[in-house]
């Protein structure tokens, strides 16, 4: 049986990850792909509870090592549980976030260093990687705003100003080390001009025909 495909959506806040996820999968299916929609932190039971603790509370509930810690080992039972059995199946999967956020999100925002992050990763998940990562790029002053419209109070949508720069930088950095792997979208636009280059990506990196 021929392994699924596996595409992540990265970016910062307010950038439209889940409604972009949402609408490949519709796109997909219309071209007879089965995908599977998933998240992180989460995507299996464990993850989950995992995501509890990472999304509530204040600002400073975590140090920065421990938070990177707790996506990891988050990562670890979603790719057991969820991302292997899917893949392995033949179902593509489609996930909003994987490991490129926690080397935005602690190894560029909150300053533990891209490499030390990439380390932790590798001993939760190997060499194991997406074989296309969408990074929706918007500027942080809109994706602040988008996050305040729909009522964000995460506790990443309330850290300051400067670490959601940092956490750009981080994003375009990564795609530019690895652009085999990594498409970077406009997220500023309209919902479907996003969505038609999001499905041009897809149709363009791994050879999709969409209806």
């Amino acid at each position: 049986m021929t392994r699924g495909r596996f595409i992540t959506l990265e970016g910062g806040e307010g950038a439209g990850k889940s409604t972009q996820l949402r609408l490949l999968i519709m796109a997909l299916a219309g071209s007879g792909i089965e995908a599977v929609a998933t998240r992180e932190p989460g995507g299996s039971t464990g993850a989950e509870q995992i995501r509890q603790l990472l999304v509530d509370g204040s600002v400073d509930r975590w140090d920065p090592m421990a938070e990177a810690f707790l996506h990891c080992a988050a990562r670890r039972d979603h790719l057991v549980q969820t991302l292997k059995p899917a893949l392995e199946s033949g179902r593509w999967v489609v996930s909003d976030r994987f490991a490129d956020s926690t080397v935005a999100y602690q190894g560029y925002g909150h300053g533990l260093g891209a490499d030390t992050v990439r380390a932790l990763n590798a001993l939760a998940i190997g060499e194991f990687a997406p074989d296309l990562t969408l990074i929706l790029d918007l500027p942080v002053e809109i994706g602040l705003a988008r996050a305040a419209e729909r009522g964000g109070s995460e506790r990443y949508e309330n850290m300051g100003r400067d670490f959601h720069e940092r956490l750009r930088k981080g994003f375009l950095e990564i795609a530019a080390a690895e652009p085999k792997r990594c498409a970077v979208i406009d997220a500023a636009g309209a919902e479907a001009e996003v969505a038609r280059a999001v499905r041009a990506a897809v149709a363009a990196r791994l050879d999709v025909k969409f209806a």
